[in-house]
Parts: structure tokens; sequence; C-alpha cells
């Protein structure tokens, strides 16, 4: 659902906020509307782009930017007007070229996501470090975290003048974050980095909506979640155990309640060939996800 966070910007909140079940959002001003990324797939997009319309009547979607290369945030770009004019991190648009599970998803999940009627559509301008654009009067500043996180392109969209962050999948809210195409320590940071905006609301990428008082607590269960999995990592490498053994060996503790926890696999792979100075191998670690699950990963998508 559409969600008003302040006058004037939306956040599209989709629970359960699981594998492909994105955060998106709407800032609208000066008769124009500027979109924080889209959906998995061609039926959430349209859904989203028609609580947009509804909420905006008659405001052309000028621009748009994706948080980061991921699917459920990027599948549905083919379904925004041709004249809207997407934005995206330089690393980012490489990625989403090549990205090869928007011509075929594989089947390391639970119905296999069928996506509909998206093509692929990379940003049309690249950014490094920042940006700042406008919604009207609504100044956006989009903003890379300076280094890997969630993945190496991530952008964040943060409104100084309303204290609003959409974070894209820097914040997971109430769900088992995912670094494994990033960075443990690099996600770390970037909590510091955004907690020094000061946000008096966030837009995670998924999960719900996190205000004021709920942020800093939320932010700081992230970071014992990233020094678990560096910790378990260390005490896996140190044993002589495969990042699948650690995760099986270790006890989530305090995180077992999150959704998607078979994502301590995933993240443990990425901490291991950090320490390593080695590439991720990211089939090896989904097939290990799938197996500490028992099965392929569900989603509602």
């Amino acid at each position: 659902m559409l969600e008003t966070v302040v006058p004037g910007v939306h956040a599209w909140v989709q629970p359960d906020g699981t594998w492909w079940v994105n955060n998106a959002g709407a800032v609208a001003g000066g008769g124009e509307v500027f979109l924080v990324d889209t959906c998995a797939t061609e039926a959430r997009t349209r859904r989203f782009l028609a609580a947009v319309a509804e909420t905006a009547p008659g405001a052309p979607i000028r621009m748009a930017v994706n948080t980061h290369q991921h699917g459920d945030h990027t599948y549905g770009n083919s379904l925004l007007p041709e004249s809207t004019v997407l934005i995206g991190q330089e690393h980012m648009r490489e990625a989403l070229r090549t990205d090869p599970i928007i011509d075929g998803c594989p089947p390391f999940w639970q119905p296999v996501p069928d996506w509909g009627d998206v093509t692929r559509r990379v940003p049309d301008i690249s950014v490094r470090d920042r940006l700042t654009v406008y919604a009207g009067g609504t100044a956006i500043e989009l903003l890379h975290p300076g280094g890997p996180a969630h993945t190496t392109g991530d952008l964040v969209a943060w409104l100084p003048g309303e204290r609003v962050l959409f974070a894209g999948d820097l914040v997971f809210s109430g769900l088992t974050p995912l670094v494994f195409m990033g960075s443990v320590p690099g996600a770390m940071r970037a909590l510091d980095w955004m907690a020094g905006l000061g946000p008096q609301h966030v837009v995670p990428g998924h999960g719900p909506l996190l205000r004021g008082d709920e942020i800093a607590p939320a932010f700081e269960m992230l970071r014992r979640y990233y020094e678990f999995v560096l910790e378990t990592a260390a005490a896996g490498r140190a044993a002589g155990r495969t990042p699948l053994e650690a995760a099986r060996a270790c006890d989530l503790g305090e995180f077992a309640a999150w959704a998607d926890a078979e994502r301590i696999v995933l993240n443990l792979h990425r901490a291991y060939a950090d320490a390593d100075g080695a590439e991720i191998d990211l089939i090896a670690a989904l097939c290990d996800a799938v197996a500490w699950r028992g099965g392929p990963m569900p989603t509602s998508v």
C-alpha cells in the first residue's frame, strides 16, 4: 500500500518484505513525480504506478532512481513512461545491464518468480558519489555510501528538508539483511553514515517504515547482526569450517525470528571471501542457502 510519510512523500510498502517483495516510493511536488525504485514483477509494478497516479493525478513521472541493481527494485523499470529519466549509481547500471536473472530466474526460490511482461531497462544517467534533483521545490539528494555495502552500487534518496531517508536495502526492517554482493563491514559503516544524516523517517528496502525513536534501535540491531556474522565467520574459518558448516553450527539467537534466516549462509560466504581476498561464488552461496533450508527459499512474489 502507499503510505504517506510526510505531505507529498509516499512509501510503497509491500508486506511481508521477504524475497523479491520490496518497498519503493514517490515524491510529488510542482505537478510532477519522482520515483524511488520499481518492483520485481509487472503486476506489482503496475499496482505501484496505479497507486501513485491516484495520489498525484495527472502528474508525470519525470525522474526515477534505482537504489541498487537487484531485480525486486528494478525489473519494473521498463513499465515507466519512456519520457521518465532513470538514474542509478554507475556500478549499479553495469550490474543491471549484465544481470542474467531477469531473463530467467533459477530455481533457488519456490515458486520460481514470474516477472511478467518486463524488459531490461538501465539508467539513463549514472551517478558516482552524489547528485541533487528536485521534485518541484523538494530537494532530493542521491548519495552513495562511499564503498560496498548492500551492493557496490547503492544509492539512498535523502530529503533533507523533510528528514526522510529512502534507504533502499541498506536497511532491512524486521527481517534478515543481505550483503552477499557487498560488504559486511561496509554495511556497518553505512548504518553510521545514514544515522549521521539525522533522519526522522526511514523507508527501508524491505519491511515496515521506521520513524523517530524507532530508528536508532533498528540500526543497532542490524549492527549487532553484522557483528554476529563477522564473529561467526572468524570462528568458522579458525575451525576449518565452510560457510555452510559455520551457519549450521551457529545459534542465530535474537535473530532467529527474522524472516529469510538462510541469508546467514549468503552473508557468511561474503565474509569468508573478503577475509580470503577472493571473489565470492554466487551460485555456490545460493546452493548452500538452499541446503541450509532443506529446500528452495520461499517467495510470495
